[in-house]
């Protein structure tokens, strides 16, 4: 019998999710739609359940009987019709992981309640005079998401909860051997496979020889592992490059750029090389103590959250976490870390094209999906950044971070033939089936109806017990090898470690979710929450056993060593055999094109009148509200920052806990105060003039935000995430060749070694103009994050960026040069040209060490790095942040950068720059520190809460911080 326990608020309460719903029906201009009721539902099946066990259900855990109030209704498939106006209910879609439902059916079931399926729904009913055109706009923009959700009109009217069928199985072919080019590039196309005609013909040729057609799991294995997602063939592969320099041809892209850098920093430091494990694992691996190692690695999940924000961003933080636990034997999560890249939430309802989910919906959703898992999971977001750009309205970029510890004897992992292999957590479904291969495909405005499948839903309390067991069964021994399940599913985590020695795969004994699922699709899914390991046999018992004592589930599904080969089964039939040195090594090493022409340096077109006649505090308080540059608190204050005692320096800092934190510093030993410090850098509008620079930026801000709050130059690793548009375009790739050659000279000039990294190419939204019938195509700005992890062997010797006492000097290290191409001065005033600002190689790690030197002696009370808006910028956040004000004269500071317009001198962009608070007393040892470098005093701390300046004796700035503050507060300041 099917049952539904209907919840409202209350007559007491107020509906809240109907007015969200209202307050955004009025912001689609939906004119008839004023009032919403809204409602959640459970609905219950059970074969034996009756109207009491129902009413107990509820009362015991389903309501809140405080502000919720309950009726029971049994559902048929002849539903009563709706006394009241137009009624939607909202539901997953069959397949799609209900983690509210799966959560109540498991407490149902301790409570020896009879229940066989549990879904949710919600509910919302409209007045009689609501348009049917907008409620279904409502509906597509607002209420569900088509990727996962389905609306149902009027009341609900049905037999059961469908949870899959049988499986009936049937080994399936795919006729390649006769296909010609045509058929192979349909195949790769409706197949999902998105691979070249180059690697399909590879595929046709492999199974010519062979004599024979592969069945669909084999062609699928192979597609998973060679797509760009799981391979990384582009940054791994040949590729001929001209630049004005002349022509290279370079035989590994990444092996002699960002890896090519960290070979040469290794070898520089000899003996005391700090780095443990580089690019061969899941994570980054560098010394940290004499007992632990810190792990470090950022991930991309940018097609998922683009289809389904709030899915996408929760397994991508989800996954994230995933990879250090299956970095070694296993690492222990200490920090979170996310960089967001949206288009502006202001973007008008009637310009999106089809397919493209509002901005300000995504932002909400990756928000929510990044906050819910981490916060759940128990592990702190300490980090992180936002980007806006028109550019990124299909295909928005999230990037997640994870640092976690290992023992210092537990780094080294080796699978043997043997061992058993053993999937442990979540149970396997049709989510994030094809993800790897959709990852590495343009986005369309199909991508929704035809990639929906490839959004996995997640389930920290799942992931959580997992990390908890795994860690356990870690210090037992009891296991040889892990790996986390993440792209490609158990294809790429079996591959990977039998690709030595083989392995055999038993389908048929992976735990599902629900009956119905064919073998391939049990083979590929990237269902969440499931690592795989390698379980000696005579272990296996034991490590059964922790793990139900945890209520963790442990299946064995294959066994590993095969004679190199991997050999899939189901109910003793084989359904695919494959050559692993044909998955791993059998890719046609193509050589692509690539071409750079840099674009010359060229005046600030519209440059700003004579001193005098711009109003430099509008300017400011315009670059302090623009969206790159605005407070970001109505996302950081939902992270949980605290959890787990060890934040020093946190997001938001300050007088009132909301200025913009540099870094992070986090203790992830509590009994020590050495610390893990992470900060990021990134600016895509460097990259449309010179991507090389638009690298070296990133690297220097990274690197930058750690110096600021006292971690040493000399112990920074940095991590590389190449988010790009489709590079099968020669000057497309020819800009990712340069800025890989910008990550490599100045990660050697700097010392910082690249530890890992990943790419997702192919960021693109294609769709048809319904005006013009052309088709349109939106690419994303080249964007590359740099992510830093440094360390401080004494936390209470870190700086915050708020400023601490009147009467305190301010100083500015480094050099102002005339560099706003790019700069936010640029941007709020609507202006082209400029030149791209320039990072010397020479000179900025001598200013790092020299800074690091007066932060670990005491000669600063606070610091700020100058980035978005230059100098003005950062006096005005340390001055707010700080509960203070400041008063500069800049005319050393021109006088010392050859400057005379004030625009330049406040608002340039250079980098490697700092504004430094020192007290009276400590002002000699703090110039001596910096002899030789360029160093200018440029004003005093005072109680005044102005920011006021002036050049040669004129005044250029005068703004209350109350002013200034609120305007950078506002842009974001949402419910």
């Amino acid at each position: 019998m099917l049952w539904e326990v209907e919840i409202c608020p209350t007559a007491n309460e107020i509906d809240r999710e109907g007015l969200r719903i209202a307050q955004e029906a009025r912001a689609l201009g939906a004119a008839t739609i004023r009032n919403v009721r809204s409602a959640r539902s459970f609905l219950l099946q059970g074969p034996s359940l009756t109207d009491a066990d129902v009413r107990r259900a509820a009362a015991t855990l389903l309501v809140d009987p405080v502000a919720e109030t309950f009726s029971v209704t049994q559902i048929s498939k002849s539903a009563r019709p709706s006394t009241e106006g137009p009624q939607l209910n909202v539901l997953f879609k069959p397949g799609v992981t209900d983690n509210v439902a799966f959560s109540t059916k498991k407490a149902l079931l301790d409570l020896k309640f009879s229940i066989e399926a549990v879904a949710t729904v919600r509910r919302y009913w409209f007045e009689a005079s609501a348009s049917p055109v907008e409620l279904e706009r409502l509906s597509k923009r607002v209420l569900a998401n088509d990727a996962i959700e389905r609306v149902v009109v009027g009341p609900l009217a049905m037999e059961g909860i469908g949870a899959g069928s049988e499986y009936k199985f049937e080994r399936r072919t795919v006729a390649i051997r006769s296909m010609n080019d045509d058929e192979l590039m349909s195949l790769s196309k409706h197949g999902q496979l998105y691979l070249s005609l180059a690697e399909m013909r590879t595929i046709q040729q492999h199974w010519v020889e062979n004599q024979h057609d592969p069945s669909d799991i084999e062609l699928e294995t192979v597609a998973q592992t060679w797509s760009e997602h799981c391979s990384h063939k582009t940054l791994k592969g040949r590729i001929r490059y001209r630049d004005e320099r002349g022509e290279r041809l370079f035989e590994n892209l990444l092996k002699e750029t960002v890896f090519g850098a960290t070979v040469e920093i290794r070898r520089q430091l000899g003996a005391d090389d700090w780095c443990v494990s580089v690019f061969k694992d899941n994570a980054g691996v560098v010394t940290f103590d004499e007992k632990q190692h810190v792990c470090f690695k950022v991930e991309t999940h940018n097609h998922p959250s683009a289809i389904e924000p709030y899915g996408g961003a929760n397994t991508g933080i989800g996954g994230v976490i995933r990879d250090p636990l299956g970095t070694g034997l296993g690492a222990r999560p200490i920090l979170n870390t996310d960089v967001f890249c949206f288009a502006s939430p202001e973007t008008p309802v009637e310009s999106l094209p089809p397919g493209v989910l509002h901005p300000k919906l995504v932002m909400k959703g990756v928000v929510s999906g990044v906050r819910d898992y981490g916060n759940r999971m128990g592990i702190p977001t300490v980090n992180g950044a936002v980007f806006f750009d028109e550019r990124y309205l299909g295909n928005p970029l999230v990037y997640c971070g994870t640092a976690a510890m290992i023992p210092v004897d537990k780094v080294e992992k080796q699978v043997e033939v043997g061992d058993l292999i053993v999937a442990v957590g979540g149970r396997t479904g049709r989510d994030g089936i094809h993800g790897a291969t959709f990852s590495s495909a343009e986005l369309t405005e199909e991508s929704e109806t035809v990639s929906g499948g490839a959004v996995q839903i997640g389930n920290a309390v799942v992931e959580k017990m997992v990390a908890d067991v795994v860690l356990q069964a870690r210090d037992l021994g009891l296991y040889h090898a892990i790996t986390d399940c993440g792209a490609g599913g158990f294809s790429s985590a079996v591959g990977e470690m039998g690709e030595e020695i083989g392995a055999v795969v038993w389908l048929e004994k992976c735990p599902l979710k629900y009956a119905g699922l064919s073998y391939t699709e049990i083979w590929i899914s990237e269902a969440q929450e499931r690592m795989v390991l390698a379980v000696p046999p005579d272990n296996w018992e034991q490590f059964h056993f922790l793990c139900a004592a945890e209520g963790v589930e442990a299946s064995v599904i294959g066994q590993f060593g095969n004679e190199g080969r991997l050999k899939l089964t189901y109910e003793g039939e084989t359904v695919g055999d494959v050559a692993m040195s044909f998955l791993h090594e059998g890719r046609p090493q193509v050589v692509r094109e690539a071409v750079y022409t840099p674009v010359a340096d060229a005046p600030l077109m519209g440059q700003s009148p004579t001193t005098g006649q711009v109003n430099y505090d509008s300017v400011l308080r315009q670059i302090l509200g623009s969206l790159n540059v605005c407070s970001k608190e109505w996302i950081i204050r939902q992270y949980d920052h605290e959890v787990q005692s060890g934040s020093v320096i946190k997001p938001l800092v300050g007088l009132a806990c909301d200025g913009p934190s540099d870094a992070a510093v986090v203790r992830p030993d509590l009994t020590s105060n050495r610390g893990v410090v992470v900060s990021n850098g990134m600016n895509p509008y460097y990259g449309d003039f010179d991507p090389y620079w638009m690298a070296a930026a990133a690297i220097d801000e990274a690197v930058r935000n750690c110096v600021a709050v006292g971690a040493d130059p000399r112990r920074i690793a940095i991590l590389d995430n190449f988010c790009w548009g489709n590079t099968e375009r020669p000057e497309t790739l020819g800009s990712l060749v340069r800025a890989a050659l910008g990550c490599r000279d100045v990660a050697i000039a700097f010392g910082t070694p690249f530890i890992s990294g990943k790419d997702s190419l192919n960021n693109e939204f294609s769709y048809v103009d319904s005006t013009s019938g052309e088709k349109r195509t939106v690419t994303i700005p080249s964007s590359l994050l740099i992510s830093a992890i440094g360390q401080v062997a004494d936390v209470r010797h870190c700086v915050t960026m708020d400023l601490k006492q009147a009467g305190n000097h301010l100083y500015l290290v480094g050099e102002t040069r005339d560099e706003m191409g790019g700069s936010h001065y640029a941007l709020v005033n609507q202006l082209k040209g400029g030149r791209v600002p320039r990072v010397d190689l020479q000179l900025a790690p001598r200013i790092f060490h020299a800074m690091h030197e007066v932060i670990s002696t005491g000669l600063v009370r606070s610091t700020h790095d100058l980035s978005e808006g230059g100098l003005a910028t950062s006096a005005a956040e340390m001055a707010f942040a700080g509960g203070l004000g400041v008063d500069l004269d800049l005319t050393e500071c021109a006088k010392l950068a050859g400057l005379s317009d004030p625009a330049l001198v406040l608002f340039s962009e250079s980098p490697t720059r700092f504004l430094v608070e020192v007290e009276p007393a400590s002002v000699p040892n703090f110039e001596a520190a910096f002899e030789g470098l360029p160093l200018a005093k440029v004003g005093v701390v005072t109680h005044s809460n102005r920011v006021h300046a002036t050049l040669n004796g004129q005044p250029v700035l005068g703004s209350a911080c109350s002013e200034l503050k609120a305007a950078w507060s506002r842009p974001l300041a949402w419910d």
